[in-house]
């Protein structure tokens, strides 16, 4: 059965593409589950993008990932192969022309679920720095982001009413052209949050769900940040909890400290951003969204 509410979801933001794509799911995972002998064994799940169906294969405890076509998406299995189960969980089979894995299964607990304020970046960055081995050809370079990363961020700060000062927003231009045009040729998860984490029984903590670019490990730190910050809204003293998560996370990655805090204010501000253009997943408008906005509004003015 797939989840009603992943079907709505796809169908309002895919439109007719999305509802085409619903009509001929089930035939795919049947053709899939056949294709590769493997049985149902769980309940369907899903993340923003696809289904997850746990399955069983001979003693094997996997999941079948297939996910809506879309360019996001068309890297995961390359990111998967090159780590070989090195922090990530393992790619057992592909199909990319349907856009579906046949994957290592893991717990459905997140590390977003840890009540230790200082386990989550000290977990993360451990795993960010077995992650960040030299890229497979053939991966999109974040590097070529550049560009429209700088164009966007001008043309937001003079088109959005927001509480940005010119000050923050000069700071992300800055982190841009400074360290966004020229990066390192490493794997990047791309998508680093705590959600996408799972506990695991071949290792403790197994990443998933990763986009496959080429840059700045630096760069996943900023994801991470932003959505440790969103999970600890209620902290007493934030200032001291945003750059204590920061310290911890770029010593457990082994990552220059400034290096990280720079990344993780560009993402704030193009958070803050997005969020007045377009909402969030989790608060599209109304005082939520507002909660959401503002928050990134201060994430990004403390790490400037």
């Amino acid at each position: 059965m797939i989840p009603a509410a992943f079907a709505q979801s796809t169908i309002d933001r895919e439109g007719e593409a999305g509802a085409a794509w619903f009509a001929e799911l089930p035939g795919i995972v049947d053709e899939l589950l056949e294709r590769w002998s493997c049985a149902p064994d769980g309940d369907v799940m899903h993340g923003g993008v696809g289904v997850i169906v746990p399955v069983r294969r001979a003693a094997q405890s996997a999941v079948l990932k297939v996910s809506f076509p879309h360019p996001g998406n068309v890297h995961e299995p390359e990111a998967f192969a090159a780590w070989d189960g090195r922090g990530a969980v393992l790619l057992h089979e592909r199909d990319d022309d349907r856009f579906a894995m046949l994957l290592e299964r893991a717990r459905s607990s997140t590390l977003a679920a840890v009540d230790d304020g200082d386990e989550i970046p000290a977990i993360a960055g451990e795993l960010s720095r077995r992650l960040a081995i030299p890229a497979p050809a053939g991966l999109p370079r974040l590097s070529e982001q550049a560009d429209q990363w700088e164009a966007e961020l001008g043309k937001d700060a003079e088109e959005l009413t927001h509480a940005l000062s010119d000050a923050v927003v000069d700071a992300a231009v800055a982190t841009v052209r400074e360290l966004g045009r020229v990066q390192p040729d490493l794997l990047v998860h791309g998508d680093f949050h705590p959600r996408n984490i799972l506990r695991a029984d071949r290792e403790p903590w197994l990443a998933v769900d990763p986009k496959g670019y080429v840059g700045d490990p630096a760069y996943d730190s900023g994801t991470l940040l932003k959505v440790w910050t969103f999970l600890h809204l209620g902290v007493a003293d934030l200032p001291k909890a945003v750059h204590r998560a920061l310290d911890i996370f770029a010593e457990a990655a082994e990552l220059d400290r400034e290096r990280v805090r720079r990344w993780a204010q560009l993402h704030a501000v193009q958070a803050a951003f997005w969020g007045r253009r377009h909402g969030f997943r989790r608060a599209r408008s109304g005082p939520e969204l507002d909660l959401f906005t503002g928050y990134a509004d201060r994430l990004a003015a403390l790490l400037t």
